[in-house]
């Protein structure tokens, strides 16, 4: 008999779970509750993209694309991002299509991560970072930010973190977990101490669709920006496309031919059907978009101001659908709170501390529900406050 456990990658065994899947393991098992711990759109893909796809189906377009992705695709992103980031991207060369965005950071950690070099990643932060980048023979390096903040990365922290072994820095604005929006002047000011220390930036806008106060502003917008940054994104969370598996990749030339070649090995391309959906989505999918950005501005709206009720201290989030209150004043960490409402008033909620140590304290909650539904976890999530300050 071997002992598989002398035959796992070390780099692999030291990997930590997903903290969130512990949580949604445990709430699946249980019968009536309210989740606010996914992280993807409660809408259903719009119907002229879901119809497309079956189009594509009934044509018969069920064979692989070029490894980059049909081209009418790439083209469809190049003249949304010179819209949207004011950018020109030639689709030819520098634009992949990838299978969601998460694959297409860990194909960017790895076309650009040597052994032992540092990536910075700003805490709280999406789990997945850290884990790429060490899987890319990295070493994640944490920047905290602070609730009284607003989880905004400050330059002085930045430029404190950098080392002679910095390489990138992993920026994602609207920001997951916290909802934090980068404005215009903050990234200027990032973007000098990217130059000064010459490093490369991964942008994440994976929720680039979804702000609600001001216009966005894409990293690669910033000026000298665009050949540094590899600008990360998909179709996920503003097409309420995340089952569809769906990104992308916009850079430099020289590092998506790079990122091309990551590719074509262990991924070949994209599914050919969801391909043609986002090609749909990218040409007339924008209404679509507005109204699921205008429910989400209600529900913000709504929950922020029940949980700052409550006593449990909330910013108002410039994006995406996620609100990081502070649970400070019930004396308990983040997983007792997490666990102790689910077992008690049976709502799901993500404890802080899976986004890093300057996320203990807080607790992730998506609004990403109906307004019923997230009323409902509201006033269990009173009661419960209620019992413990």
């Amino acid at each position: 008999m071997i002992e598989p456990s002398h035959y796992i990658s070390k780099t692999v065994k030291d990997l930590k779970p997903s903290g969130i899947r512990k949580f949604f393991d445990l709430a699946a098992s249980m019968e009536g509750v309210i989740s606010l711990g996914v992280g993807e759109p409660d809408f259903v893909t719009p119907w002229s993209v879901r119809e497309a796809s079956i189009l594509s189906l009934e044509q018969g377009f069920t064979s692989y694309t070029a490894n980059a992705g049909l081209l009418e695709l790439r083209e469809e992103i190049a003249y949304y991002l010179q819209g949207k980031a004011k950018v020109s991207y030639n689709p030819k060369e520098q634009v992949l299509v990838t299978v969601g965005a998460s694959q297409a950071l860990d194909v960017a950690l790895r076309a650009i991560v040597n052994p032992g070099d540092e990536v910075i990643v700003i805490e709280p932060s999406f789990v997945s970072y850290s884990s790429l980048i060490s899987l890319a023979g990295g070493v994640p390096v944490s920047v905290q930010t602070s609730g009284e903040m607003e989880f905004k990365l400050q330059p002085a922290e930045l430029e404190k973190a950098i080392t002679e072994k910095t390489k990138a820095i992993i920026l994602c604005s609207p920001s997951n977990p916290t909802g934090t929006v980068l404005e215009h002047e903050e990234l200027v000011k990032i973007a000098e101490i990217i130059e000064k220390h010459d490093l490369l930036v991964i942008s994440d806008e994976i929720y680039a669709e979804l702000t609600y106060d001001h216009e966005y502003t894409s990293f690669v917008s910033i000026e000298g920006m665009a050949e540094r940054t590899i600008l990360v994104s998909g179709f996920s969370k503003g097409f309420a496309m995340t089952g569809w598996r769906l990104g992308y990749i916009a850079a430099h030339k020289d590092f998506l031919s790079e990122m091309l070649k990551i590719h074509q090995y262990s991924m070949m391309c994209a599914p050919t059907m969801a391909q043609y959906a986002a090609i749909e989505a990218m040409k007339n999918g924008r209404e679509d978009v507005l109204y699921m950005k205008k429910k989400y501005k209600q529900r913000r709206n709504l929950v922020v101001s029940a949980l700052n009720e409550m006593d449990l201290t909330c910013h108002v989030p410039g994006g995406a659908f996620y609100v990081f209150p502070s649970i400070k004043k019930t004396n308990l960490t983040s997983e007792e709170f997490a666990e102790q409402l689910l077992l008690e008033e049976k709502v799901a909620v993500v404890p802080g501390n899976v986004f890093g140590d300057s996320g203990e304290g807080y607790i992730r909650c998506s609004y990403a529900s109906s307004l019923e539904q997230l009323q409902e976890a509201l006033r269990r999530m009173q009661r419960f406050v209620e019992n413990k300050i």
